[in-house]
């Protein structure tokens, strides 16, 4: 069984981990100025949302953890009733606080179906790789 990053629990992936670098909480006035002064509604600049920020923020994740976690938003993606907006709300009580609220994503499952694409794009030897592996085994 996979065994999430850095602790001795099986790894679970979610498709909030995805966000994780868009979350600000304690980070307003230094990453938050930086995300802030991107559209993330703009074509280009939510693709280098996610390149520089999104996907680099999920490097210290082994290829197989991120392998699960992308088979988890394809299944989200899958099902059309999946509530993509939620993935961006802030909640206070746990320290969260996005660099934008579900009500600025225009499209918030067209914002992760691009997330989708690009890391099957910056992935695709990695993803492959433990696509081909025996998961059973991990």
């Amino acid at each position: 069984m996979l065994k999430a990053p850095f602790i001795d629990t099986p790894y679970i992936p979610n498709i909030s981990h995805i966000l994780g670098a868009l979350s600000i909480y304690d980070l307003e006035n230094t990453v938050g100025k930086e995300l802030r002064a991107y559209d993330p509604n703009n074509k280009q600049e939510r693709e280098k949302i996610i390149r520089t920020f999104i996907l680099k923020d999920l490097m210290y994740l082994s290829y197989r953890h991120r392998y699960y976690l992308i088979l988890e938003l394809e299944k989200a993606l899958k099902n059309p009733k999946y509530n993509f907006a939620k993935e961006f709300e802030s909640d206070h009580n746990a320290h969260i606080t996005m660099a934008w609220d579900e009500t600025e994503i225009e499209n918030p499952r067209g914002f992760f179906m691009k997330i989708y694409r690009i890391a099957n794009e910056e992935w695709k030897d990695e993803l492959q790789k433990a696509s081909l592996e025996d998961q059973h085994t991990w």
